[in-house]
């Protein structure tokens, strides 16, 4: 297992070109371990990518360690952080999660109003989506671009999201909402400091003397009880008069 210290994660760019054929073969052996889609794209994909700057890759030293790369679709509307990929002498140690936090940083930079969204098979990505506030939502909630769809073609697992007419597959889908996000952060925080009603009691008795909760609950609910009769009474009085 390799130290992570060492590691440099940040967005990939020209001169990583040279990089591109180990990414899609690291890709397509992943795809083959697990069974499961792991969709290769072509090396000119990759390398378009790189040159917007659309991409996050991960190197120790002048080794190739890992991948990700964002695409907008919709108009710019959806983005999705696709080809999430660690080399396997750097798997176990965090880095997938440190790319992918590059690369939600990278697609909250570059497309702020987009939601963004992923098709994974993968317990720990999932983990790490829930982690930035993704949520499981239904196929239906996704980008309905065809291009999109299309780039799914060369998963093993095409053929089910066909049969169900792309509603479903092997796939979870997870998705984060700006807009939903900022609604969560807006939402008014009660003002002065919340004291619980057990604390309360406590902070109440002020002699040396542990009342016992029970004891001191007993004394609140009589307390209240002899108010509101004094409340009735008092009502009861002025409409006599």
């Amino acid at each position: 297992m390799e130290n992570k210290d060492k590691i440099k994660v940040f967005v990939a760019g020209e001169e990583h070109k040279k990089y591109v054929s180990e990414i899609n073969d690291t890709i397509q052996r992943a795809s083959e371990e697990r069974g499961t889609g792991i969709a290769r794209r072509t090396d000119e994909y990759i390398i378009s990518k790189m040159e917007e700057g659309k991409a996050v890759i991960a190197i120790d030293g002048d080794k190739f360690a890992g991948f990700c790369y964002i695409e907008s679709w919709s108009h710019n509307k959806f983005v999705a952080n696709s080809g999430l990929i660690v080399a396997p002498q750097y798997r176990g140690i965090g880095l997938a999660k440190q790319i992918k936090e590059k690369a939600f940083e990278l697609s909250r930079k570059k497309f702020p109003e987009a939601k963004i969204f992923g098709l994974t098979t993968g317990l720990a990505v999932m983990k790490i989506n829930s982690e930035l506030g993704y949520k499981p939502v239904t196929f239906s909630e996704l980008t309905d671009d065809e291009a999109f769809w299309k780039g799914c073609q060369s998963c093993v697992n095409y053929d089910i999201l066909m049969r169900t007419q792309r509603t479903k597959c092997l796939c979870t889908a997870m998705l984060f909402d700006p807009k939903r996000q900022q609604k969560k952060n807006e939402k008014p925080q009660p003002e002065g400091k919340l004291i619980s009603f057990k604390k309360w009691l406590k902070n109440k008795n002020t002699s040396g003397y542990v009342e016992p909760f029970t004891t001191k609950l007993k004394r609140v609910m009589n307390y209240l009880a002899l108010n509101e009769t004094f409340k009735n009474k008092h009502k009861n009085a002025i409409g006599s008069v």
